[in-house]
């Protein structure tokens, strides 16, 4: 069996165990040609284990990768048609801008002329052409990130893999560079992989993204499908920030979440096939979700509240409250001035919101 027409990567009941230990577990995944996939998720989740499975770096305890419809699983790195960017430059410090880009393909015995239109083209593409004469300590941060892009570029290959690239950069480079990589890849249209821990990253860059926990995929979809109808309470909380409040109550038979004094109507809420029985459950709504003041009194459901703390975070401000006894936030735009103790309304749909079973963790 080969990777269907169309798949450029195709993952396919990978597992990894070091020991005793599983790292990746019966992993299954297809990568489009030309999609951009962003695998998601805390540290030591196997994100990183994956890429390195995928760039040969790691041999497969079992399973099978397919690039371009070729079996690599036990190929070398070199001979599997991808190229990579890794967290550290990893740039040659002796040598200028130029010829780091060009080791890989003079070591390869590519012609000169060949060598020199390829930098002539990745230069290009990162706009890096004034820097090809430097070497890597007369480079800033961003600058050293974007020959290692161009190391991998040169190569001329269908898939790039990212370990996270931008890991080393302060935030205001880390936003510019998003920025580029997102163009490179609207420029050159080659599938892309790219691991990263940032939620804001994965959101900005991705067509889907794969949130991982334990060596296992927890939900792959589009950025706003994730973010508005996450599968389970791990992959809300993972995504999002300020973070999704969450309230833990009843489902009384599928009609309304009780939590303390307060009953908030579900009639408007689309539970999942088997999911409303009623029981323990976890209540979810963002942050961004929620309206204040006159608006809220137009939402299906409102109440009355105080604030408790006030946080002003530049573009807009949260404000923290309480819900049914439960710590509740919500964000208001920066010119609004509340204090302390003031009393507030707030109010929200609840065909926004997200309901989780207690024990399982999954979206009812």
């Amino acid at each position: 069996m080969t990777a269907a027409n169309g798949t450029s990567v195709s993952i396919q009941n990978l597992s990894l165990n070091f020991g005793a230990v599983t790292v990746l577990e019966t992993l299954n995944l297809d990568v489009a040609n030309g999609e951009f996939i962003v695998l998601l998720g805390p540290s030591g989740c196997g994100k990183s284990t994956l890429l390195n499975c995928i760039a040969g770096l790691l041999d497969v305890s079992q399973g099978r990768i397919f690039i371009k419809g070729k079996n690599v699983t036990w190929e070398e790195p070199k001979d599997r048609g991808i190229g990579m960017v890794f967290q550290s430059y990893a740039l040659y410090p002796q040598m200028t801008v130029e010829k780091n880009l060009s080791f890989g393909l003079r070591v390869a015995g590519t012609p000169k002329d060949e060598i020199a239109k390829r930098i002539a083209r990745a230069a290009e593409i990162l706009q890096i052409e004034p820097l090809l004469q430097r070497k890597p300590a007369a480079l800033s941060g961003g600058q050293r990130q974007r020959v290692a892009i161009g190391r991998a570029l040169v190569r001329d290959v269908d898939v790039f893999l990212f370990d996270e690239p931008l890991s080393n950069l302060d935030a205001k480079l880390r936003a510019e560079l998003r920025v580029e990589i997102k163009l490179l890849h609207r420029k050159l249209q080659n599938t892309m992989i790219y691991v990263t821990h940032d939620q804001i990253e994965a959101m900005t860059l991705a067509d889907r993204i794969a949130v991982m926990k334990g060596g296992v995929i927890q939900q792959l979809d589009a950025p706003q499908t994730i973010y508005n109808r996450p599968v389970n309470r791990f992959v809300a909380g993972f995504l999002g920030s300020p973070a999704m409040n969450f309230i833990d109550g009843q489902v009384a038979a599928g009609t309304a979440f009780k939590t303390g004094n307060v009953s908030i109507p579900l009639d408007r809420y689309a539970f999942d096939a088997a999911g409303n029985s009623g029981g323990p459950c976890v209540f979810g709504i963002r942050p961004e979700h929620v309206a204040f003041g006159e608006a809220a009194n137009t939402m299906p459901f409102a109440t009355d509240a105080a604030v408790e703390i006030v946080e002003p975070m530049g573009s807009d401000t949260l404000v923290w409250t309480k819900l049914g006894g439960h710590n509740f936030s919500f964000r208001v735009e920066a010119e609004k001035t509340l204090r302390n103790g003031e009393p507030i309304r707030i109010g929200f749909d609840p065909a926004r919101a997200s309901l989780f079973d207690s024990q399982s963790g999954n979206r009812m």
